[in-house]
């Protein structure tokens, strides 16, 4: 069976579970985990913040970033289909309070005018206020389109200037990287907070980051814990990330490759394929999904009439031509 669900379904490397063997460890919630320590410092680093926080979702990672810059009873403001508004539970609001209001891009982009005709600013005890716009690089939903840096530029000016923060959730931040060449320092630079995932493409099994400053992580530790994310010996889990920021970040190439043969093999130009989603629209949808299942292929319902197809670690190029073959014929 070829799984081209997620980038989440990867498998360790022999190579990762022998540097998880031998993480040295120690106790997360004491700060005394040293394998922790590296990946947190390591991280945060690589983007220019001061801080990082380890911790065992994408989603946890994000609730922690947006409280932090959003207090309850204000709103942030993302485009409609922003995996933190579609995908993960409404838990901004069932934990933070947050409410978001949304402006639409089909390509998931940043829509300025339209960001600056929703912006609330303090109006007194009538109206919401935004505190914060969050955009996602690259965009899940929007077929991993990446943001042009430009635009990113151009929000975080406009936010400073209204007084609002950004949040980017960087889950596949590193697929915006390899594509464009864009150093993650630039992109790190556009965010107050945001929050960058391992158990994407770069293949480890579990773990993400929030990122800031000193202040908004040393608070976000106290509501990881809350929230039951508190870890003990968890360095045999960021070991894994260690291993996959020094292995597996390059050869997301291979990835981006492969998605561009799979979109050509579904009518999908390729050149509106920038990192490893495919999103094909399909009226039959879900009987695709099906049928790939029964000629050995997985493939992902997201929505009635949209099949989305990620490459990732454990596809190979023969895994992607054979699964072209499949999905051509369908």
């Amino acid at each position: 069976m070829i799984d081209l669900r997620s980038d989440t379904v990867t498998q360790p490397t022999e190579e990762m579970r022998t540097a998880m063997a031998r993480a040295d460890v120690g106790d997360d919630v004491y700060g005394e985990d040293p394998t922790v320590l590296e990946l947190q410092e390591r991280v945060a680093g690589m983007f220019g913040h001061e801080d990082a926080l380890f911790t065992p979702t994408g989603s946890m990672a994000n609730v922690l970033a947006v409280r932090s810059v959003v207090a309850p009873g204000q709103e942030v403001l993302c485009e409609a289909s922003a995996h933190i508004a579609r995908a993960e539970l409404g838990a901004h609001g069932a934990y933070s309070g947050v409410t978001m209001r949304t402006w639409m891009h089909p390509r998931g982009q940043v829509d300025l005018p339209a960001v600056q005709t929703l912006f609330a600013p303090e109006m007194g005890p009538f109206f919401v206020r935004t505190a914060a716009i969050s955009v996602e690089n690259s965009h899940n939903f929007a077929g991993g389109a990446v943001l042009p840096l430009a635009d990113l530029r151009d929000l975080r000016d406009y936010a400073t200037g209204v007084g609002a923060a950004v949040h980017l959730d960087g889950a596949r931040i590193w697929n915006a990287h390899v594509a464009t060449g864009t150093p993650l320092s630039e992109y790190g630079a556009i965010a107050d907070v945001m929050a960058v995932c391992l158990s994407k493409g770069l293949g480890a099994p579990v773990g993400s980051l929030m990122l800031g400053s000193r202040d908004a992580i040393e608070e976000a530790r106290v509501w990881r814990k809350r929230m039951g994310g508190g870890m003990r010996q968890v360095g045999i889990l960021a070991a894994a990330g260690l291993h996959a920021l020094a292995h597996h970040v390059e050869r997301l190439a291979d990835d981006h490759a492969h998605a561009k043969l799979l979109a050509e093999a579904c009518g999908v130009d390729p050149e509106t394929v920038d990192t490893n989603i495919v999103v094909v629209p399909r009226a039959d949808a879900a009987e695709v999904v099906l049928r790939a299942a029964e000629a050995g292929v997985r493939v992902a319902l997201v929505g009635p009439t949209v099949v989305r197809l990620v490459t990732h670690l454990g596809i190979t190029r023969d895994d992607a031509e054979r699964a072209a073959k499949v999905l051509a014929s369908l």
